[in-house]
């Protein structure tokens, strides 16, 4: 399995999350492994502006989004050898933590799975869906010692583990 490129491309990453590469890798490591997909990986901790243009670039849509996730080649079926780049947004995803009243790092694991798990061929257009790739994710950020986020009523956070 290859590594994953991990670039820090906002510096204020560093400071809200402690050792952001290690928790990216591992966090990649887990959903490739869970997902039986291999090929490159690379994930860029950017900020709202970076990720806007993107989206606007790429999706027509002008604004900032949490993850934006682009595969390298055709998904083949899950199982696959594949690709892609997941790209995360500093201001959204520190907001979204905030008013769920979550740990950073908790929900920075959270949004590195989800961009693996689309790029594995996971969505979530149906409800149906959404519900696979939610329990999936639970279960693999469970393994990272992160909570469920999707269970309601709890403060999902971080159990001290080393990334």
């Amino acid at each position: 399995m290859d590594e994953p490129d991990v670039t820090v491309a906002d510096r204020r990453w560093n400071r809200a999350v402690r050792h952001p590469v290690r928790l990216v890798t591992r966090a990649v490591d887990t959903a490739l492994a869970a997902t039986g997909c291999h090929g490159p990986v690379t994930v860029v901790l950017a900020d709202d502006r970076t990720v806007r243009q993107m989206n606007w670039r790429h999706r027509g849509r002008n604004r900032a989004t949490n993850v934006l996730t682009f595969e390298y080649a055709p998904m083949q079926a899950r199982g696959g050898v594949w690709g892609g780049d997941i790209i995360i947004a500093f201001e959204t995803v520190r907001r979204e933590a905030r008013a769920a009243r979550r740990d950073m790092a908790a929900h920075l694991a959270h949004l590195v799975i989800h961009g693996v798990l689309h790029l594995a061929g996971y969505d979530h257009h149906h409800p149906g869906e959404a519900r696979e790739m939610e329990m999936h994710e639970a279960r693999l950020l469970s393994g990272l010692g992160v909570a469920n986020p999707w269970k309601q009523g709890r403060m999902a956070g971080m159990r001290e583990r080393r990334p």
